[in-house]
């Protein structure tokens, strides 16, 4: 059962248990470049992604937001870190929504006029506390990064917005460890209805970084836990919208797009499945169609696991059967097999 929380807007998309998990990443350009920018924006946006981040480190990076928020199709947030002026440019120049954590801007009186204008313009604040970030007392006090600090260190930022009577908040609690990002969520998760942001940060590359947070995301998901996500690795952005598309059709939080399942080969095998399966997948990324193909190696497991997909091919010597919903259709060459199957998912 899906954890219970306020619901918060960023733009048009909103973030809570009312509404499907959304998908977020962050730009690897310069803000202060902004041609560059919004054409990773779109290009993040024709992949799925519905909310971009953008780092705004200076003034010369907050004044370019008005022409990168105007021409992007997805909300902006402004990615703010210690002055408070640089929240309060973002937020004047239409934010969707700020990341900024109060305990670290200086005086109540800087927060309450951030607080004051984010009102003012309906939009959040996303509170993100990560490990590698902890405030010193804390580390001393725990140890070390631990659930418990992450968490105490969160509920002092949201304790503040509480003071100032502001409740459209989002929290983040980041660590690159599995287990302390896991644990930490679950202690705040009875402590506050605030929408959670799920992640792994610094999760590593595309690779061992996609493992890590599938494992970390889903967990948290399965459990109920979570409202928007990012999966952070190292690389073109592009990746973290694939990997968290895939994440959230496995746990069954979202259809649409092709399921790909496809065998592990072994000395059954008498075609070159890793070379026909990559190449099913790579001409099939993008396709928007709720359907589950199957490309499986021989007989032995092909016509069953066929027979479960919407579509499916089970290999023989040079050869293989095409199936629709376990009905065979037709026997194909090896050479032609997938120009074949991309004819069969058309016309589905």
């Amino acid at each position: 059962m899906r954890r219970l929380t306020r619901q918060v807007f960023v733009g048009p998309v909103g973030i809570g248990s009312d509404h499907p998990v959304s998908i977020q990443s962050m730009t690897t350009t310069d803000t202060r470049d902004a041609e560059a920018t919004v054409a990773q924006i779109q290009a993040l946006a024709s992949a799925g992604c519905e909310i971009i981040r953008l780092a705004v480190p200076d003034m010369e990076a907050a004044e370019k937001l008005p022409e990168i928020i105007r021409r992007s199709s997805i909300p902006v947030v402004a990615d703010i870190h210690f002055d408070h002026r640089l929240a309060l440019k973002s937020i004047e120049a239409g934010a969707a929504k700020i990341r900024l954590n109060p305990g670290n801007i200086g005086s109540i009186d800087r927060v309450r006029e951030v607080v004051s204008l984010a009102r003012e313009r309906h939009i959040p604040i996303r509170i993100g506390v990560n490990g590698g970030s902890l405030e010193k007392e804390l580390l001393e006090k725990y140890g070390g990064v631990t659930p418990e600090a992450i968490v105490e260190s969160a509920k002092r930022h949201l304790d503040i917005l509480d003071t100032l009577n502001f409740e459209n908040v989002i929290v983040a609690l980041k660590s690159s460890d599995i287990q302390t990002t896991i644990r930490a969520y679950e202690l705040l998760s009875g402590q506050t209805d605030a929408p959670f942001h799920i992640g792994l940060t610094e999760s590593g590359t595309v690779f061992k970084g996609s493992i890590r947070s599938s494992i970390a995301i889903g967990h948290l998901l399965l459990g109920g836990m979570g409202d928007t996500l990012r999966v952070s690795l190292t690389g073109d952005p592009l990746n973290e919208i694939k990997v968290a598309r895939e994440i959230l059709s496995a746990v069954g939080l979202r259809k649409g797009g092709i399921r790909l399942i496809s065998c592990p080969t072994c000395g059954r095998c008498q075609i070159d499945l890793e070379k026909i399966a990559d190449e099913v997948e790579r001409r099939i990324e993008g396709l928007d169609k709720d359907i589950t193909l199957a490309i499986m190696g021989c007989a032995v497991n092909g016509p069953g696991e066929a027979r479960e997909a919407d579509l499916g091919i089970a290999g023989g010597k040079g050869e293989a059967l095409i199936f629709k919903k376990g009905v065979i259709l037709k026997k194909a060459k090896e050479e032609d097999l997938v120009e074949l199957l991309l004819e069969e998912i058309r016309r589905l």
